[in-house]
C-alpha cells in the first residue's frame, strides 16, 4: 500500500487568529503531526520567497567566511532578520501556542531549498535523537512552505502515531544521497502506514520531535523551498546541562536554562556573526555525540543548494 496523504481536518472553531480548533489539536496529539496548517496567504508567501531569493543574489559570497547556504541551513535566525521575521510570525505563534502553551522560545530557525531534479533525500528519523533535549513532550517544527511542496517535489512523509514511542535507536549509514549528518535512519519503517504532508505555498505543518518522518527527492520543474523553526518551552533544558541558547517569541521565560538572546536588526551583523560562532560550537559537541564515525556537522558541499544538516526534517 502506498503512502497516503494526510486527512483533512476541520478547521472550524479555531482558538483564535491563526489558531487551532480543538479537532486539530486532538489529531496532532494522537498522530504526531498536522498538516496543513494556514500560516501565510499566497502573496504573502511568493514575497516570502522573493525575499529568500533576493539574499541569494545579494550575498553570494556570505560574510564571516561560510557559505550563504550555511546560514540558511543551520540558526538562520541569529545573523538573518528574515527568518527572525518569519519565526515571529503571529498567526504561526498562535497555532504553536495552542499546542506548548503561551510561554515560547525558538532554538532554531533552518532554511531548505531543494533544487529542481534534486536526487537526494531523507531517511527515516526522529528529531529529538542528537538535539541534547532528551525525550521532551515540550517542542515542536513547525515546516512552512514558501514554494509547492507537492508529493512531486519530496514533501515530508510522517509515521501516525509514532511519537509516542521513545527515541529509537538509529543507524549511522553516512550515504552520500542522504541529506542528515550521518545519514542515520530507523530501520524497519513500514512505509504503507506513512502519511504525504504536500503543503501549498504559505501552508506549514507541525510535528513532534519523536514522530518518525523523512522526505524524498524533488523531480519537480521548481524549487522546493521551506522553514524549519524548532519552538521549546521554557521548560525544556540540554539534559547534560551545557549552555544552549534560545530566542524568546511569546510570554515569558520564568526559569528557562536557555541563554537568551535578541533577533537581528541588520543581516551579517558583527555581533551577530560572533553570537553566530558561539552557537555553532556549543551544539556541535551534543550533535555530534555516539557518532559511529568522523562527522563534520553543517557541512555545505559546494555548488548544492541542499547540503547536509543535523537536524533533518527536510
Amino acid at each position: 500500500m502506498a503512502a497516503q496523504a494526510a486527512p483533512n481536518v476541520e478547521t472550524a472553531g479555531k482558538t483564535g487568529a491563526g489558531g487551532l480548533a480543538p479537532s486539530q489539536l486532538a489529531f496532532y496529539r494522537e498522530n504526531g503531526f498536522l498538516s496543513p496548517i494556514p500560516a501565510f496567504g499566497t502573496q504573502e508567501a511568493a514575497t516570502l520567497r522573493g525575499r529568500v531569493e533576493a539574499l541569494e543574489l545579494e550575498y553570494p559570497s556570505a560574510p564571516g567566511g561560510r557559505d550563504l547556504n550555511q546560514y540558511f541551513r543551520v540558526n538562520g535566525h541569529v545573523v538573518l532578520p528574515l527568518l527572525a521575521e518569519i519565526a515571529r510570525t503571529p498567526a504561526i505563534l498562535e497555532a504553536v501556542a495552542a499546542v506548548l502553551g503561551d510561554d515560547l522560545l525558538v532554538w532554531s530557525v533552518e532554511l531548505f531549498i531543494k533544487e529542481a531534479g534534486t536526487a537526494k533525500v531523507v531517511s527515516w528519523h526522529q528529531d529529538l535523537t542528537y538535539w541534547g533535549m532528551g525525550e521532551t513532550d515540550e517542542e515542536l517544527t513547525a515546516w512552512i512552505a514558501l514554494s509547492d511542496v507537492s508529493v512531486e517535489a519530496g514533501c515530508m512523509r510522517f509515521i501516525p502515531g509514532s511519537h509516542r514511542n521513545a527515541i529509537v535507536a538509529h543507524q549511522d549509514t553516512f550515504d552520500a544521497d542522504n541529506l542528515l549528518s550521518r545519514g542515520q535512519e530507523i530501520s524497519g519503517i513500514d512505509e504503507s502506514q506513512a502519511v504525504f504532508g504536500a503543503l501549498k505555498p504559505g501552508e506549514m505543518s507541525f510535528h513532534h520531535g519523536r514522530t518518525f518522518h523523512a522526505s524524498g527527492p524533488n523531480h519537480s520543474a521548481d524549487r522546493r523551498i521551506g522553514v524549519a523553526v524548532r519552538y521549546v518551552t521554557p521548560h525544556v533544558k540540554p539534559v547534560d546541562g551545557s549552555a544552549d541558547y534560545a530566542m524568546l517569541v511569546r510570554g515569558q521565560d520564568h526559569n528557562s536554562a536557555w541563554i537568551n538572546i535578541a533577533p537581528p536588526a541588520l543581516p551579517f551583523e558583527p555581533h551577530g556573526l560572533k553570537l553566530y560562532e558561539e552557537i555553532l560550537a556549543a551544539q556541535a559537541a551534543v550533535l555530534a555525540g555516539g557518532a559511529e564515525g568522523a562527522v563534520s556537522l553543517y557541512e555545505v558541499k559546494t555548488g548544492e543548494a541542499a547540503s547536509r544538516t543535523t537536524e533533518g526534517n527536510i
